[in-house]
């Protein structure tokens, strides 16, 4: 177990916030909404940012501050592409819960929640296209690894290190185990999922102890390569198991390397403590002391934002 504490001498605040909506705005005949709704992942592709969300099948490309065009995933059933309670079909959602990128090839990764979530989105730069990749024999490999699973798989972030894809288990709710990191061969996932190559073997599985607030334990819910170490966004979610949301109540950046890790909890513009739902980060691509965040309202009515936060103390 890896314990990571709170360091004094970092501080994560938000420096400003964007609502991300759709340049082509909302379409009945698409089944898309105006906005970005529940964002939980990021990733740089280039110079712009992808955006994925858990209940709607699109991704959202583009920058910053401005408006993001959206490309359409495979449809579900019912010719959906959005999923909530109000509709009846939540449990139909994908539930793309992280991105990561290689070169002008962007995946996204499904929960593994529910056996319709153990699927990969990948999704080609270069034309646009995206294609959705049955990843079930891998989630088996990811579930049946008790360190990493533990009591109910929910992978909620993803970091390119190096040579090595590290996945990273969220682990909330009432079914035990702890939040949780494992590797893999970059190269071997790639051929796996391009058909030329086995399952690949997990590596390096190990549990982590974030911490808790009213007795709620804080789970990853993404991460990425930062410097030689990793960052990442965590929260503290009172959700009764993998698949249903619950009482959010705080969440917090860290970052650690192969020999320690630390932690400060996300505060709004004024300093203040944040109870926002933290989902997605990426380094900004100017400033090393500063990350782009996807806040998640958990409420389809209302937009994601992207928000600017400042590092500021010895991250690195």
């Amino acid at each position: 177990m890896n314990r990571l504490e709170r360091d004094p001498r970092l501080a994560a605040r938000v420096l400003r916030r964007f609502e991300v909506a759709y340049a082509e705005g909302a379409s009945v005949d698409e089944d898309r909404p105006a906005f970005v709704r529940a964002a939980s992942g990021i990733a740089w592709v280039g110079d712009e940012l992808a955006i994925v969300q858990d209940d709607a099948s699109f991704i959202a490309i583009g920058r910053p501050g401005e408006l993001f065009r959206s490309i359409a995933l495979p449809r579900g059933p019912g010719g959906r592409r959005r999923f909530e309670v109000a509709l009846g079909n939540k449990y139909d959602k994908l539930d793309l819960e992280t991105c990561v990128a290689r070169g002008e090839r962007l995946l996204a990764f499904g929960s593994g929640s529910l056996p319709v979530r153990e699927q990969i989105a990948s999704l080609s730069m270069s034309d646009g296209r995206a294609v959705m990749i049955d990843a079930a024999p891998f989630y088996a490999e990811l579930r049946s690894a008790p360190d990493f699973a533990g009591g109910q798989l929910n992978v909620e972030g993803a970091a390119i290190v190096g040579d090595v894809l590290r996945l990273f288990q969220r682990s909330n709710g009432r079914h035990g185990g702890h939040p949780a990191s494992v590797d893999v061969g970059l190269g071997a996932f790639l051929s796996w999922l391009d058909g030329t190559g086995p399952v690949p073997a997990l590596e390096n599985a190990r549990t982590y102890d974030l911490g808790e607030v009213r007795g709620v334990r804080f789970g990853f819910t993404d991460a990425c390569e930062f410097g030689d170490a990793v960052v990442f966004v965590a929260s503290a979610e009172a959700s009764p198991n993998a698949v249903d949301d619950g009482e959010l109540l705080g969440s917090l950046l860290g970052v650690f390397d192969d020999s320690s890790g630390r932690w400060a909890p996300l505060c709004d513009e004024r300093g203040g403590t944040s109870n926002m739902k933290a989902e997605g980060i990426a380094i900004h691509h100017q400033h090393a002391d500063r990350a782009w965040v996807v806040i998640d309202p958990d409420d389809p009515n209302q937009p994601a934002e992207l928000c600017e936060v400042g590092l500021e103390g010895p991250w690195l």
